[in-house]
């Protein structure tokens, strides 16, 4: 595949307004998916290099109530996190909330403390108030960790993005660890409609699933929080603990 750079793949496909697909689909499979893309198709490229590493603490209440949030399907629901580009060592804060419309809305602020004190805090109180969730006095902690390695496609006949997660891994502040080895998590983000990189995945079997790596990663780690919209999602990923073998 072509290299292409940030600022090129940013002026082509800035995708403010966009439809997001994710799809699991098993490691074994992505030779396969990758050989069926076009001969256009251009890798994300910074310095030589094409894959990237992520890291991202994400933050919760005692009660967990970005968790269950997301679990209950509430309207005023909310995710925070500590996001860290292991090359750049680039460190974000990243509020995701709910648009009017029912999308997501992200927001982020460079955040070098490790910590959510000062500045920080007061970027997240102001972002969550302006959603309409009570921020005052909010507690927040970190309850997960979750690693990856992300490759980035464009595709420049639709215009879309593709992000292909591997190697993701799952971490408890305790240790406790889980891991997925024989999956990836393939994301489309398209224009509008279809991409020709969702064509593709639907000719090889494969269906948008609802992936959240923050809520699937507290269930693996949490079997006792409810967790229903993600049961399948774990079957398909089949996280592992650390160390054992899959």
């Amino acid at each position: 595949m072509r290299p292409i750079s940030l600022d090129e793949l940013v002026a082509r496909a800035a995708l403010l307004h966009r439809v997001d697909r994710k799809y699991i689909l098993p490691a074994a499979c992505l030779p396969r998916f990758l050989d069926g893309l076009g001969a256009d198709t251009g890798v994300l490229e910074i310095d030589g290099l094409r894959t990237f590493h992520y890291r991202s603490d994400y933050l919760d209440t005692p009660a967990l109530a970005s968790y269950l949030g997301a679990a209950r399907r509430r309207r005023h629901r909310f995710k925070i996190r500590f996001r860290r580009y292991e090359e750049s060592g680039a460190r974000f804060i990243e509020v995701k909330t709910r648009g009017r419309r029912g999308g997501t809305v992200k927001q982020r602020t460079p955040h070098d403390a490790p910590a959510l004190t000062g500045t920080g805090l007061a970027y997240v109180t102001s972002v969550l108030s302006d959603a309409g969730i009570t921020a005052a006095g909010l507690h927040l902690e970190p309850v997960l960790t979750t690693r990856y390695r992300r490759t980035t496609l464009f595709l420049p006949g639709s215009g879309a993005r593709v992000t292909i997660d591997e190697g993701l891994t799952w971490e408890r502040p305790d240790g406790d660890t889980r891991h997925v080895p024989d999956s990836v998590v393939v994301e489309t983000k398209s224009p509008a409609g279809a991409s020709e990189a969702d064509r593709l995945l639907w000719s090889l079997g494969r269906r948008p699933a609802p992936v959240s790596k923050y809520a699937t990663g507290m269930a693996a780690l949490h079997p006792g929080l409810p967790a229903n919209r993600w049961l399948p999602v774990l079957r398909s990923l089949a996280p592992t603990p650390k160390g054992a073998r899959s």
